[in-house]
This record gives structure tokens, sequence and C-alpha cells, in this order.
């Protein structure tokens, strides 16, 4: 069965800078893209970025451009989120996604990230 299990949340001050982990399996993890998505408190759910199977092109959402950077390593079938320059509009639960077919849509359980000072 698919699992997605992230890592690495916690609190962070204005400016810091944190590392997600989302370790995945049940599942050829190098044939899929993955996502990270995250929530904030009365918001929607919103991508945040996406790698393609091979980590060769990554697309991010314009409010983390510059500051977060995605990758994955297939031999360990975990894909990470490197977050830098912190702000507090970035506190939210953070989530990591797997879409392995249309109606085959699979979620991690979270992780959360508070920014404050």
């Amino acid at each position: 069965q698919v699992q997605l299990v992230e890592s690495g949340g916690g609190l962070a001050q204005p400016g810091g800078s944190l590392r997600l982990s989302c370790v995945a399996s049940g599942f050829t993890f190098r044939s899929y893209p993955m996502s990270w998505y995250r929530q904030a408190p009365g918001k929607e759910r919103e991508k945040v970025a996406t790698v393609t199977s091979d980590g060769g092109s990554i697309i991010y959402v314009d409010s983390v451009k510059g500051r977060f950077t995605a990758s994955r390593d297939n031999a360990k079938n975990t894909v990470y989120l490197q977050m830098n320059s912190l702000k507090p509009e970035d506190t939210a639960v953070y989530y990591c996604n797997a879409r392995l077919a249309i109606l085959s849509i699979y979620w991690g359980r979270g992780t959360q990230v508070t920014v404050s000072s």
C-alpha cells in the first residue's frame, strides 16, 4: 500500500530555514512526479512545488520562487523541500503528494511548519 511520511517541520524564525523530507513506499517512486502542498489555517490547500520523476524539472508557486528548493533522491524514495528565507506567511501544514493516476492520488499526514519570532 502507498505510504507517504513527511518529517522535518517545526518552528523557525523569520529568515530561517527548514528542510522537509517525505519518504515514499508502496509504488515505483522513480516513475512518478512528486509534489509538495501546504495548507494554512482558514485557507485552501495550495501546491508549492512539483518535481518530475527524474528530478530534472521543478515547478514552484510564485510565492516561494527563489526561496524554496525541491529535490528528490530516487535511490532513497525520498523527496525534499529546502525552505530558506522563511516568512510568517509560510506557516502551514506541509503535505507530500503522489499522483499515480487520474483517480489515484495519495497524501501524507503532513508536517507543521510555523514561522514566528
